[in-house]
């Protein structure tokens, strides 16, 4: 077993003060696979006190020397590539293949995306004939909590454009998925980065969490997670008035019209299940024109039936376990409530695999006749299950879409060009991705309603974590 019990604070390794131990389990075999240190109020407070005492020489560099700090991470990224894909592969769960593949990667062309994007930032910039100045400057010590599902990739997000902004950070991670993180701090300590404006804590949410979030001493919290947990973090720490940004939960509409493309269901169902459904941006409510929904349902069956299941250690195209024993129990239930309630199930459904006894690994699952209103048409599932609905009408879609407490992404697969445009522009969510098409680089990712109202990557990213300071008679 791995023992990474240590926190990266003030720029050293140190030992917990007040926490307590905590072990990872591998979801693949269900054996114990990192030992852990869960933070205590103390270790909480000393990466609090590191970032703090960080933040005046750090806000005052010149910008360049900020962006030179996040060229040579990128150089580090170059060298441990392949540790940080074994990581997030080993703490939750991605094929290996995958994580080197789309995982670890997405740290890279985040960062990538973030050095453009601050190249054409306007520190100080003018505004109007008067003589009047806008700033832009960091609002202060961040706090950034990521999830477990997408670890690079939540990381980069945050840690990236809150250090070229000027700001210094704390980083707590899921507790599912410390080792990528450690991976992390290891890289910005080889890049050079001064000691405080970066530092790792490991926790859980109650505490950890819950300490950086009503700390007096953070201006802000960048959240990633569950929409129960945004709603607690927004709460408590509401009475210090921090900034706090939320990348939520989805529930993402696929509309797939008579006219889509030949690979368009294809396409969806194979997003549904990369990642083992455990994406917040997964279209996981296909929405089918009536005169080739039947042909679409037997596309979707296919695809669920030939996506193979298996242990994230072993090489190929398979997807793997979802992260931990009670994802599964809650993907199970979600699956018994379909067949429950009356959806066709087309393929997989409850249990393991038959080729598998032990691991948390789930039947690629496509559910047939939904009904808006079902519980699998409403609850975001974080699986790799499917829910298929019928529609008449553009009208019906889009209503059907529209209707749901998440707003993050939808998708439309049409070759009708008017129709895309007018669809994109009335569907409540913060994308909206058409024919196959992926957002452009710098494309801010965030959604609205329960999905949270974060704008993460590119500009929209870094100037989260700035304040605008209005001067006049400059």
């Amino acid at each position: 077993m791995i023992d990474k019990r240590s926190f990266y604070i003030g720029g050293q390794w140190v030992e917990s003060r007040d926490g307590r131990e905590h072990v990872v389990i591998d979801p693949s075999t269900e054996e114990g696979a990192v030992t852990i240190m869960l933070a205590g109020p103390q270790d909480v407070d000393a990466a609090v006190d590191a970032a703090k005492a960080a933040l005046p020489a750090w806000a005052e560099t010149d910008p360049q020397e900020r962006r030179a700090l996040a060229g040579r991470i990128l150089e580090q990224y170059g060298r441990r590539e392949r540790d940080f894909a074994e990581a997030i592969s080993r703490e939750m769960g991605a094929p290996i293949d995958f994580a080197l593949a789309e995982q670890a990667p997405s740290f890279s062309w985040h960062l990538e995306n973030f050095l453009t994007a601050f190249d054409r930032i306007e520190w100080l910039r003018p505004l109007g004939p008067r003589g009047s100045m806008i700033a832009m400057e960091p609002i202060g010590v961040v706090g950034l909590i990521t999830p477990w599902n997408w670890p690079a990739n939540q990381i980069a997000l945050k840690v990236i454009p809150a250090l070229l902004a000027g700001c210094t950070s704390v980083l707590k991670p899921s507790e599912q998925a410390p080792l990528s993180a450690v991976v992390v701090a290891e890289m910005l300590h080889d890049a050079g980065c001064p000691p405080g404006v970066f530092n790792l804590i490991q926790g859980d949410g109650a505490g950890a969490g819950t300490r950086l979030s009503t700390h007096p001493d953070v201006e802000m919290i960048s959240f990633t997670g569950s929409t129960r947990a945004g709603r607690a973090i927004t709460v408590a720490a509401a009475d210090t008035f921090k900034r706090v940004t939320l990348e939520l939960g989805g529930k993402g509409a696929n509309l797939v019209f008579a006219d889509a493309d030949e690979r368009a269901v294809e396409r969806g169902v194979r997003h549904v299940m990369e990642n083992t459904g455990q994406s917040c941006n997964a279209p996981a409510r296909m929405l089918v024109e009536r005169p080739v929904y039947e042909q679409a349902v037997e596309i979707a069956r296919g695809v669920a039936e030939a996506t193979t299941v298996g242990p994230a250690s072993e090489p190929g195209p398979h997807i793997g376990p979802v992260v931990n024993a009670r994802q599964w129990e809650h993907v199970q239930g979600l699956i018994q409530k379909g067949i429950e309630e009356g959806a066709r199930l087309v393929a997989g459904g409850p249990g393991r695999p038959e080729h598998l006894n032990r691991g948390f690994f789930v039947r690629p699952t496509v559910f047939a006749d939904v009904v808006p209103g079902m519980s699998i048409e409403k609850i975001e599932i974080f699986g790799p299950v499917l829910s298929m609905l019928p529609f008449d009408t553009e009208e019906e879609a889009l209503r059907i879409a529209n209707d749901t407490d998440y707003g993050l992404t939808n998708y439309i697969q049409t070759q009708d060009e008017a129709r895309r445009h007018r669809l994109a522009r009335r569907l409540k969510s913060g994308m909206v991705e058409m024919n196959g098409q992926s957002r452009g680089r710098g494309a801010p990712f965030g959604g609205t309603k329960a999905s949270g109202r974060a704008r993460e990557g590119g500009a929209w990213g870094i100037e989260e974590f700035l304040e605008v300071k209005s001067i006049s008679g400059w």
